[in-house]
């Protein structure tokens, strides 16, 4: 049989048009658009969204918002007091004699009993510790009278007092500092005022001229610095006054105090108000409380400082803070 090719002419004609192919698919054609050789231009990348970056767990927790001044109620009117200018560098026994003083002390003084060596009224423990030591009257800028005690040469058994006027505001506020005896935290400084309705107070809360003064009569009478304080409002009841000084500060002017030392005393405040905070809860706020047995919520308590912190000072003191604050019932204080 024979067979036929006819593929061959096919092939050697491709193989005789191909250079020519080629080269017209080389020639650009005049009516496409210009092209480049040059590499194509880098992409940028798209833009990506920072995440929010989350909260550092170590920045700084701003301070508190400090709590309101006191509010006292019912002033005294200025006329009413503009007399005790008068005896400004004389003694207590002859402001005594004077009526008007007498009666001054009713408006200050609630009507409750008070326990000083021994369950009496408030006033009658206020006379008392006016009889020792009296303290020449002062009264500054011609508007603040402090009228005090230094105590007797028998200092736990000799008590001591103050009473303190604005003649401006018509504010009074009074004071007996002792030392109990009856297995209360002692020594004891118990601040009070018929004007006063609160029942959650710092130190801090009163009135800045008053706390000058007081400064001056503490320092006269050998108060103690760091002790339990209460204070009794117009309900007869007696509630923790906090201390919320803080013995580290100090002007810009001046050297600071030993970082040490001012710490332990933070931590001495921060025990006295917890230990002050729950015997006042245990004897539910009583004026006239006498000694307790500590409770086993307290007495669990001992020992979490320790485990807690350490030595940490700081931490100490920030715990200890906290569970006065549970004891005395107040609100947690938050940032601003």
């Amino acid at each position: 049989m024979k067979t036929t090719f006819t593929s061959l002419p096919v092939c050697a004609a491709l193989f005789l048009c191909w250079p020519a192919l080629a080269f017209t698919q080389s020639v650009p054609d005049p009516e496409a658009p210009p092209q480049s050789n040059a590499a194509p231009p880098a992409q940028e990348p798209a833009p990506t969204s920072v995440p929010a970056q989350a909260p550092d767990s170590q920045t700084a927790v701003p301070p508190p918002e400090p709590p309101p001044p006191a509010a006292f109620q019912n002033p005294i009117p200025a006329g009413h007091l503009a007399f005790l200018k008068d005896y400004d560098g004389k003694m207590p026994d002859e402001l005594h004699k004077d009526k008007r003083f007498r009666e001054l002390e009713k408006q200050v003084t609630p009507s409750t009993r008070y326990f000083y060596h021994r369950d009496k009224e408030l006033s009658e423990a206020r006379d008392e510790v006016f009889e020792n030591q009296p303290l020449p009257i002062s009264v500054r800028d011609g508007r603040f009278v402090m009228v005090g005690t230094a105590g007797g040469p028998d200092a736990h058994m000799n008590g001591r007092g103050f009473l303190w006027f604005d003649i401006q505001q018509g504010i009074g506020l009074g004071g007996i500092y002792f030392h109990p005896t009856n297995g209360e935290p002692t020594p004891t400084l118990a601040i009070f005022s018929r004007q006063l309705t609160d029942n959650s107070l710092s130190m801090g809360q009163l009135p800045p001229d008053f706390l000058q003064d007081f400064s001056q009569w503490a320092s006269l009478a050998a108060v103690k610095t760091i002790s339990p304080r209460y204070f009794i409002p117009t309900n007869g009841k007696k509630y923790v006054l906090l201390h919320d000084e803080d013995y580290c500060w100090h002007p810009e002017n001046a050297a600071a105090p030993p970082k040490d030392e001012c710490e332990e005393m933070n931590a001495e405040a921060a025990d006295v108000d917890m230990d002050a905070a729950y015997f006042m809860q245990q004897t539910h706020n009583a004026a006239d409380a006498t000694a307790f047995m500590l409770g086993p919520d307290q007495v669990a308590w001992i020992g979490v400082p320790e485990r807690t912190c350490g030595a940490g000072l700081s931490c100490r003191i920030r715990i200890t803070r906290e569970r006065t604050r549970v004891l005395v019932g107040a609100r947690p204080r938050v940032g601003r």
